[in-house]
């Protein structure tokens, strides 16, 4: 009972779903003296998935269910834990790789409000641990004492959420983006890996609000921010900076790799048809590296990222938009190419016709040469 009550206390004091969720699956499994344990969560609009990408769990065990039908299936109307010996083509699914030697199992159904939210199983080698027959009056509370920590730290991810991301696209917003850019930074100076920053403005936007109106002006920045996200790997970071404005942090990216991925959006949002009658939408984009300089602080390194970013922004603007453009000595991208070539060829050119022309008058003050 003592034990009981220590590892209740230690999940109502769980500050995170990350937390909770590694404390059910390696500190149960000693406390219980268990094989295995693994955990299984109804995650239909993607929420918990998304809590996780920004601090992962490290124990093993956990699967996202797309919808609570299998465990509907699995305990059906009676929602009490269920206890006997394992049966690969019932349990195999619950246990997966951590199946090794389980000879009977534990299941607790985890809901709230009459519906299924998840499940926690237990695997043990020894075919007695677990009998069809034993009580389950400690199993049932603990269910129910998990159930409510699970909502609890849902609800208090989904605050945090609200204060970090933007209302009107989704991606993160700029406070968050601020954070995050600290601890990336920090990351990448301390294992040496290259960070990459990008600006992203969508081009002449003001005027797609005065002609077509707010709402459509919303429905372009939505859509432009999920092809930025769509561009992206998980581990990259999208914020809306601010207006018609994102930035994006890509680690462990180089200059070159980070060129190609912002190209790729610039590309991708060029073709986009944004709605009838409406013209092409454009973005420019600034990127910039982070400086190599072991003496500054993660906040000055973070402002002269950023900087160095938004001052390629403002080259790609000022010189024809709808191009990416890389901080330093590195030329404006494409346009990206092709913003690039037109110039390049109208100037040779320009220069093939005034050298004709120079060799014309020698020829006719100097005769044939």
């Amino acid at each position: 009972m003592r034990r009981f009550d220590q590892l209740e206390r230690q999940l109502i004091g769980a500050a995170s779903l990350a937390e909770l969720v590694g404390m059910l699956l390696s500190e149960y499994k000693s406390a219980f003296g268990v094989e295995h344990v693994t955990l299984a969560l109804v995650d239909a609009e993607y929420e918990v998935a998304r809590i996780l990408e920004a601090e992962p769990v490290s124990a093993p065990g956990l699967t996202l269910l797309g919808s609570g039908a299998a465990l509907e299936k699995l305990y059906g109307e009676n929602r009490n834990p269920r206890l006997g010996r394992f049966d690969a083509s019932i349990h195999g699914e619950l246990f997966r790789e951590n199946r090794g030697n389980i000879a009977s199992v534990a299941l607790l159904p985890l809901a709230r409000q009459g519906e299924l939210i998840g499940s926690l199983h237990f695997g043990s080698d020894n075919p007695e641990r677990y009998d069809s027959v034993s009580g389950t009056r400690f199993l049932e509370r603990l269910a129910a004492i998990i159930s409510v920590c699970l909502e609890s730290t849902l609800n208090q991810e989904r605050l945090k959420l609200l204060g970090l991301t933007d209302g009107l696209t989704g991606v993160q917003n700029r406070r968050y983006f601020e954070h995050r850019c600290q601890t990336e930074i920090s990351l990448a100076r301390r294992h040496k890996h290259p960070l990459a920053c990008m600006f992203l403005d969508v081009d002449r936007f003001k005027r797609i609000n005065d002609t077509y109106g707010h709402q459509v002006g919303d429905e372009v920045l939505r859509s432009v921010a999920r092809i930025i996200q769509g561009q992206l790997r998980a581990g990259d970071t999208v914020a809306r900076y601010g207006g018609e404005e994102f930035v994006a942090l890509l680690p462990q990216t180089a200059a070159n790799h980070a060129l190609d991925i912002a190209e790729r959006i610039r590309a991708r949002i060029a073709a986009e048809p944004f709605g009838s009658g409406m013209p092409g939408i454009t973005i420019s984009i600034g990127l910039s590296m982070l400086p190599a300089d072991g003496a500054s602080d993660n906040g000055v390194l973070a402002g002269r990222m950023i900087s160095d970013a938004d001052r390629a922004l403002y080259q790609a603007k000022h010189t024809g938009r709808n191009k990416v453009v890389c901080d330093g000595a590195k030329p404006p991208m494409h346009a990206g190419k092709t913003a690039l070539a037109e110039p390049l060829a109208r100037s040779l050119s320009a220069l093939i016709r005034t050298s004709f022309g120079l060799y014309s008058d020698l020829r006719k003050r100097y005769g044939p040469m």
